[in-house]
């Protein structure tokens, strides 16, 4: 199983950045989906999930209105759209699959079925 997350980069503050995770060899059509993020010296912290069909997603409360989560099932990919971005956000962000919805709500996350390697998100001031 890989999944291949791209789209990272510098962004000044107020700047947007879409996020992208290809997956492959898993079922992804059956696999929750969603992303994390670790700033420097800090636990990595869940920011959005998406179900099968991506019609219930789920944010956390720092990221409610700014960011979209959305994915294609066509092309096993899941998205990450972020406006509004500002200092805090920066971090490396991770995409995750899991077959069990609830594995998302554990943190340290440690029953996650699968990582991506992540990408960098840096927000200037």
């Amino acid at each position: 199983v890989q999944l291949q997350a791209s789209g990272g980069g510098l962004v000044q503050a107020g700047g947007s950045l879409r996020l992208s995770c290809e997956a492959s060899g898993l079922l992804f059509t059956r696999s929750y989906m969603g992303w994390f993020r670790q700033a420097p010296g800090a636990e990595r912290e869940f920011v959005a999930r998406i179900t099968w069909g991506g019609g219930v997603p789920d944010y956390t409360d720092f990221v409610k209105g700014r960011f979209t989560i959305s994915r294609d099932n066509t092309k096993n990919t899941v998205y990450l759209q972020m406006n509004s971005l500002k200092p805090e956000d920066t971090a490396v962000y991770y995409c995750a699959a899991d077959r069990d919805y609830r594995d998302f709500d554990e943190p340290p996350y440690v029953d996650m079925d699968h990582w991506g390697k992540g990408t960098e998100v840096t927000v200037s001031s």
